[in-house]
């Protein structure tokens, strides 16, 4: 790595952790705004908090009373309040005359709207710290509503003694809210992730709770009836169940259960369910659902980063060994991203026939090789994938646990051993001129292995060709040019018939002709090339020219295509 590059990871990385030490300190505000604090107290929490958050600084920031907005004390400022008071309670952008840009993001919580915050900057904040500003918005009108019920029930114990009942309910509702904060508050910090999200939010609803990506796989579950095997739905129908819960900002109800996106920006990353058949889950269970979602949105924002760091290291290391490297920087590289490069590798090199993509291709490899339990490092290279193996890989293992995941049809390539650092350019040169061999073969859908090759190492070498050329025309030149005269196929039954080893039997089954009709057609082959089939030089060569024929044209099934033929 060039100095240069060392500095952009160094500064990404920094970035990185920068990012990731942002999202603590809105974690540790959203908890200090569930500290009993009153709503002017959050609001103005909320608004010191912005610039520590992001580059910008606080407009204005207003309370809704009476479902009309009021601006804390500040500077009047008759334009920005008009403005704000046609936002109608969305968030959305305030343009003035000055230029500067400015977003007013809408309090809105469990009990409709509270308030607004807007804020201001010289140029639009980056995205990560939108998503910081959004969330400390939302953090902010839930802390507000939360205190707004405390007030309310407090006036209301002054008020009417009467209600006691009612006011021991809300309490109990708020002490739930309380619990399923700090429940839930905790398990970043415990390094629980999906599993403990699950297990926490099952305990706070005592509802079975499931955590899928957003294709419906099924990543976490705590409860009972568990479905064995998960249902997954089709394609279609996943999408359509998304698009009805992205158009809504609330968890929403689809059968017998209750969902919420994984949304921390504009990509769903998951999903997190209730199953609820009886339909028994109400405002608490619903809260809880939204501030897991927020805490698990959290976790799978740092298991993306993480990933993708870590991909990124995989494939620069994969893409300078197969080029070439120095043997010491490897290993230490291969040591950092935890895989022994020393002992025998392999270079596989796989593609696959058919529309899929490459991102889908390569997901189903990842897949491919965690189940096949593979000590390997992955890239994608010339749309194909690159995998270094260590050791012998079960190439065929690979083809069929590919072939179950994608259907259609794909070739594998593996390279020569390697015993150090600097054999991978080899294998992966080794790789490719296997997958090309098994993708110009009569069946171009399998695994083939450079050192299974044969005689098509030799043939297939690319720097002589012109004398196999020679060598195919000096043998079967009269055959060739017999059949492209007369259409005949008399190149493909000699092929055939020195593949069976000169079976007559075998060979007239693998043409599907009469014995008569062969031995009529090898008559006609010695008369046409003067050669004695019953010699043994005679049939070693005129076998290896059709094989070379077979590599030097890429036939499929018919040695006698392809190659030019001299006009009669």
């Amino acid at each position: 790595m060039t100095p240069a590059e060392a500095s952009a990871a160094q500064k990404q990385h920094g970035r990185r952790r920068e990012h990731l030490s942002d999202l603590h300190r809105l974690l540790v505000i959203a908890m200090t705004m569930f500290d009993g604090r009153g709503a002017e107290d959050i609001l103005r929490l909320a608004e010191t908090s912005v610039s520590t958050l992001s580059g910008c600084a606080v407009e204005a920031a207003y309370l809704v009373v009476d479902g009309v907005p009021n601006r804390r004390p500040g500077p009047p400022h008759a334009e920005l309040d008009a403005r704000v008071g046609r936002l109608d309670g969305r968030s959305g952008p305030i343009v003035l005359s000055d230029g500067a840009w400015r977003w007013s993001f809408a309090l809105r919580g469990l009990d409709g709207l509270t308030g607004y915050l807007v804020v201001r900057a010289p140029q639009p904040p980056s995205a990560d710290e939108f998503f910081l500003l959004e969330a400390l918005g939302q953090q902010t009108a839930e802390a507000m509503a939360n205190a707004s019920l405390h007030r309310r029930e407090r006036a209301q114990a002054l008020e009417l003694r009467a209600l006691n009942a009612e006011l021991s309910a809300t309490v109990a509702r708020l002490e739930q809210q309380t619990r399923v904060h700090e429940t839930l508050s905790r398990i970043p910090a415990s390094g629980a992730g999906e599993p403990g999200i699950a297990h926490a939010l099952h305990q706070l609803t005592a509802l079975p709770v499931a955590v899928e990506d957003r294709f419906g796989n099924l990543r976490a579950w705590c409860g009972p009836d568990r479905p064995d095997p998960y249902p997954k739905p089709s394609a279609h129908l996943r999408e359509e169940v998304l698009r009805r819960a992205a158009a809504v900002p609330h968890p929403v109800r689809e059968k017998d259960r209750v969902i919420s996106l994984v949304k921390p920006r504009h990509e769903v990353l998951g999903v997190l369910a209730l199953v609820d058949p009886a339909r028994i889950a109400g405002k608490d269970e619903v809260f809880a659902l939204e501030y897991g979602t927020t805490v698990l949105a959290l976790e799978l924002s740092h298991q993306r980063n993480l990933a993708e760091v870590e991909l990124r290291l995989h494939r620069d290391l994969v893409d300078d060994l197969i080029i070439g490297t120095d043997q010491e920087s490897a290993y230490a590289r291969a040591d950092a991203i935890g895989h022994d490069l020393r002992g025998t590798h392999h270079v596989v090199v796989l593609r696959w026939h058919g529309q899929q993509a490459e991102d889908l291709v390569a997901e189903a490899t990842d897949r491919a090789v965690d189940l096949l339990r593979w000590r390997s490092l992955g890239s994608r290279r010339s749309g194909a994938v690159v995998l270094l193996v260590r050791g012998r890989p079960d190439g065929q293992a690979l083809h069929r646990a590919l072939a179950e995941r994608l259907g259609g049809a794909g070739a594998i390539g593996i390279g020569g051993r390697c015993e150090r650092p600097g054999d991978f350019p080899r294998s992966y040169s080794e790789a490719l001129r296997a997958l090309d061999i098994r993708c110009r073969s009569r069946v171009p859908s399998g695994v083939t292995a450079f050192d299974q090759l044969g005689i098509y190492r030799i043939l297939d070498t690319g720097r002589s060709r012109g004398e196999v050329e020679a060598f195919v025309r000096e043998w079967l030149g009269r055959l060739l040019d017999y059949d492209a005269r007369r259409n005949s196929d008399l190149v493909r039954t000699l092929s055939q018939y020195l593949e069976c080893g000169g079976n007559y039997d075998e060979t007239a089954s693998a043409l599907a002709i009469h014995r008569s009709t062969l031995r009529y057609r090898l008559g006609r082959i010695r008369e046409i090339t003067g050669f004695d089939l019953n010699d043994v030089d005679n049939r070693l060569n005129l076998h290896v020219a059709t094989r070379a024929l077979r590599v030097l044209r890429g036939s499929q099934g018919h040695p006698a295509q392809g190659i030019t033929t001299r006009k009669p």
